[in-house]
């Protein structure tokens, strides 16, 4: 793995965890969680300019369809989630999200184990 997905993976991780302390304690999130949320899809967009740089180098046996598919899926996660939970302001919402930022790293291992098949 980069060391991008890592850090990725870790920061959607910790993103996570914050999300379900907000689930239990029957909070909406504010703008510091937004805040983390706007940081993480820097991230995937990071991960997008790799990963595009990668495969239009040298990509080998790469089905190059998926791994952008997934490269442009990962980048529309958490919009996708944002607008979903901006539209349900409840528990549920918060949940939308967690789920959404539970996926990041799940996809960074896919695009990961698309890239080692070579």
């Amino acid at each position: 793995m980069t060391t991008v997905q890592i850090v990725l993976g870790a920061a959607a991780l910790l993103v996570a965890l914050w999300l379900v302390v907000l689930i239990v304690l029957d909070r909406l999130p504010g703008d510091p969680v937004f805040g983390a949320l706007v940081v993480l899809e820097v991230g995937v967009l990071v991960q997008l300019v790799i990963g595009l740089a990668r495969v239009f180098g040298d990509h080998a046996d790469v089905n190059t369809a998926a791994y952008l598919g997934y490269l442009v899926g990962a980048l529309l996660v958490l919009p996708i989630g944002f607008v979903w939970s901006a539209g349900e302001r409840t528990r549920s919402g918060t949940a939308v999200l967690l789920v959404a930022v539970v996926v990041l790293p799940f996809l960074s291992l896919r695009l990961h184990d698309l890239w080692s098949v070579r």
